[in-house]
């Protein structure tokens, strides 16, 4: 049985479908990508919810996982989710063991 936390923080087929659907291309830099990069990382709790994933090439996602323009590419990032979804609110992108 998956933990509760690794299934909250899992990314769904429905939900990559429906990112890739919205993102098209890699946000970052435009070439084909997939829609399995967290905002909000899952070694912090990051939910596998459409306002946190997000569609990157293999260079970006590492860019963003391990790369030295992190804090401009966060920016950037949470502009663009910010302005897709009205209400996008970055605490309600983390796993909460009080929540089931």
């Amino acid at each position: 049985m998956m933990h509760k936390e690794t299934k909250a923080t899992s990314i769904p087929p429905k939900v990559k479908a429906a990112v890739l659907e919205r993102d098209g291309w890699c946000v970052w830099c435009g070439r084909p990508g997939e829609p399995n990069a967290h905002f909000i990382p899952r070694s912090h709790g990051g939910l596998g919810i459409e306002e946190n994933i997000l569609t990157l090439c293999p260079d970006c996602h590492r860019a963003y996982d391990f790369g030295p323009h992190r804090a401009e590419m966060r920016k950037r990032f949470k502009a663009y989710l910010m302005a897709r979804y009205p209400d996008w609110d970055e605490t309600k992108l983390i796993y909460r063991k009080d929540k089931k």
